[in-house]
């Protein structure tokens, strides 16, 4: 077998592959021996059947079957050997006078090629890493909702300015028949909180659907409809009160301190506010790296710039997807295709500069690392080693998971380089604030 490259130029390149007689006859008459020993051919003996029989019957289909094995595994070990950044798959070339009844072949594949190109981490312009912070309204805030959380629920007899009224929705026309609880600081309306204070259980209000909550949201739990139809829905309903209850705040001890934190953890007011600001801005972080990720993403393929291999690409998806693509419809994917498939290659290349790897082991903690803020979510907050090593063992038995933390793992990886490498500049900024600049 000869295997040959010709560089069509910088991104494209046919292969071209000899096979002879030599290459696969060994192969194929012991096949044909074993066909032989197995046939089972009205009027002949199981095993006696003549061998040309045999090859008159199965020869070419066995030839066929071969020779192409012989062709893929050669062509990948050639790939693999000749270090040919391949772009797609290798596509085999129309020849139009192949003949399978000779004893040589030859085979045509074009390749398109990964372009050579560098990335300077070091960015001409600096890009915001943003430091969010907890300012002291969002601190209190978040301390009134705690103690709101915990805090115990007073029947009362009418209706005050910021109890919970517990009561059945109606509307005949709509089929809206829903029991919930109303917490009327969460009313848009001025009028409407009006209208229900002082209201007493039996009585019935009638709120009118647009505009009644403060968050969109809120309509369509408490009316039990989808979402979609809650954001246009411009009704009125009928309200009728079968509970009130006033919701008294939890105390500031050490007794709350404990359930949130466990025990002796906080011991005080100014320390709570503290771990509050603490686990707030922990938080934030993340919404912090994903963002300066995707700047950093957006910056390298704006600003790194090669040539790519586009006609073999269309060609390529317009030939190797589940059904044949027109001109119109593979042109039209490549377009879509492109730009993710520029990044694959700027960050590979990152990766390979800059040699970043993940061993196992490194594997291994980052899952336990995810696994035990899972589990710090529903209340286990000291997991022992021994049962995170179990957990950690389970995962990383699936491959789709494996796959899921790798990616993951090297974002992480890629993003510490960012934070070490590229041009950065500092800005804090309240979490308020950083929403505003960054979704608008």
């Amino acid at each position: 077998m000869n295997i040959t490259k010709e560089q069509i130029d910088e991104l494209n390149a046919v292969v071209k592959v000899a096979i002879t007689k030599d290459d696969y006859q060994d192969k194929v008459e012991k096949i044909l021996k074993d066909y032989k020993k197995q046939a089972n051919i009205p009027g002949f003996r199981k095993g006696q059947v003549p061998m040309g029989l045999i090859k008159k019957q199965y020869g070419k289909a066995v030839l066929v079957d071969e020779v192409n094995k012989l062709l893929q595994d050669n062509l990948n070990k050639y790939l693999t050997e000749e270090k040919l950044d391949v772009l797609g798959n290798p596509l085999p070339k129309q020849q139009d006078n192949f003949d399978w009844d000779g004893d040589d072949f030859a085979f045509e594949f074009e390749l398109g090629l990964a372009p050579d190109f560098k990335v300077p981490l070091e960015t001409k312009k600096p890009l915001t890493h943003y430091k969010i912070v907890a300012d002291d309204k969002m601190i209190n805030e978040q301390v009134e909702r705690i103690q709101k959380q915990y805090g115990k629920l007073v029947s009362k007899s009418e209706v005050g300015k910021t109890d919970e009224v517990n009561g059945t929705f109606k509307n005949e026309e709509e089929e809206i028949d829903n029991k919930t609880t109303v917490e009327l600081d969460k009313i848009d309306s001025e009028k409407v909180v009006s209208s229900l204070v002082g209201k007493k259980v039996g009585d019935t209000v009638t709120l009118k659907t647009k505009g009644l909550f403060k968050e969109d949201y809120l309509l369509s739990s408490a009316l039990g409809i989808p979402g979609d139809k809650a954001k246009t829905l411009d009704i009125e309903t009928t309200f009728t009160i079968e509970e009130i209850n006033e919701r008294q705040p939890a105390e500031l001890n050490q007794d709350l301190f404990d359930k949130l934190f466990g025990k002796d953890v906080v011991s005080s007011e100014k320390e709570l506010k503290a771990k509050i600001k603490e686990d707030s801005e922990k938080q934030f972080e993340q919404q912090s790296d994903q963002k300066l990720l995707n700047d950093v993403t957006e910056y390298f393929i704006e600003n790194t710039k090669f040539e790519l291999p586009t006609e073999f690409l269309t060609k390529w998806i317009q030939m190797t997807g589940e059904e044949p693509l027109s001109q119109e419809q593979a042109d039209a994917e490549y377009e879509k295709s492109e730009k993710g498939l520029r990044y694959q290659l700027i960050e590979g290349r990152i990766i390979k500069d800059n040699d970043i790897q993940i061993q196992f082991d490194e594997l291994k903690e980052f899952a336990k690392g995810f696994i035990k803020s899972q589990m710090a979510q529903y209340g286990q907050l000291n997991p022992q080693e021994e049962e995170l090593d179990n957990i950690a063992a389970r995962v990383l038995g699936n491959q789709d998971e494996v796959k899921r933390l790798s990616e993951q793992l090297m974002s992480q990886k890629l993003l510490n380089l960012y934070k070490e490498k590229v041009n950065l500049k500092a800005k804090e900024v309240t979490y308020d604030n950083f929403v505003k600049e960054v979704y608008g």
